[in-house]
């Protein structure tokens, strides 16, 4: 029997993309689905997918944004399923790519309180509740190969995955103790509608001077679309998370093609160490002591 059976899954933007593959792939392992999202319309198709697979499943709408809709998700389904067991922070949007001068102050607002505090207020409501029953769990959040590697023109979203890459490898070594297993998903290019984030984008976030018509009819956006349309199948993203965490994986990645782009970091990392070492600025300080925290 799976490891998974009679337990409940909890899944931030989870009625379409990476979230219902994830949704799929643990339901068929015997979990209770729970699916947050902010579109109507795709929870009920997604509720009627999983119903056909005889998954039981609850749908909320819900802004990640607003930790009181968190507070609201997680009281429907402990009241529906009794306890929740993972955590899957998965809700994310693209953000407009730009220069630093086009990203104004809105769209910066939009994809941190969206891609970083959405994860965030996930954690803050949903880990007490698996530390209260005292069985463990699992916390998934959703980065990107952006959080191994800075992208060019994607400042906020940029910013958001490599924060929530940091952010789960220090709550792996916080949650250890309470056997809350911590991994991170770092995919590169699914087959999702991440790109077209702009159609649920809330009222408070929008900037009557740059239309959503002007900036989707980008040379960019219709690049965008090619390179997406060619991704990865979600539903495979979904198989592909469940096998790392049955292997206990922190970092989970989809594209093994990308290997030398974090390669090619890493070792500039590693290079801009060698020279601190060789500097005789820091030759004080060079064989001291370091401080770990795990």
């Amino acid at each position: 029997m799976s490891q998974f059976n009679g337990k409940t899954v909890l899944i931030s933007g989870g009625a379409e993309g990476i979230g219902f593959g994830i949704a799929q792939a643990m339901g068929q392992q015997g979990m209770n689905v729970v699916l947050g999202d902010i579109d109507d319309a795709q929870l009920a198709l997604a509720a009627q997918k999983l119903e056909d697979l005889n998954i039981p499943v609850l749908t909320v709408n819900m802004d990640v944004s607003k930790q009181e809709q968190w507070q609201n998700l997680a009281d429907k389904a402990i009241e529906r399923f009794g306890k929740v067991h993972m955590l899957v922070n998965n809700a994310g949007v693209g953000g407009t790519p730009g220069t630093i001068e086009d990203t104004d102050d809105k769209d910066w607002r939009w994809v941190l309180d969206v891609n970083l505090m959405g994860v965030v207020y996930g954690a803050q409501t949903v880990i007490p509740l698996i530390k209260q029953h005292g069985e463990g769990g699992w916390m998934i959040n959703v980065a990107s190969m952006a959080g191994m590697s800075g992208v060019p023109y994607a400042g906020a979203y940029n910013a958001t995955k490599l924060a929530v890459a940091g952010l789960s490898e220090g709550w792996s070594i916080e949650l250890a103790p309470h056997n809350i297993q911590v991994s991170v998903l770092c995919p590169a290019f699914c087959r999702t509608r991440i790109h077209h984030s702009l159609r649920n984008k809330q009222e408070q976030y929008k900037n009557e001077v740059k239309s959503e018509g002007k900036r989707g009819g980008s040379p960019m956006a219709a690049h965008m679309d090619k390179v997406i349309s060619e991704g990865l199948d979600p539903d495979t993203v979904g198989q592909r998370v469940l096998e790392a965490v049955v292997a206990k994986e922190l970092y989970i990645f989809t594209h093994p093609n990308y290997r030398s782009v974090t390669q090619a970091r890493f070792k500039a990392i590693d290079s801009a160490f060698q020279r601190a070492g060789e500097s005789d600025l820091l030759a004080d300080i060079k064989n001291q002591e370091i401080v770990n925290f795990s």
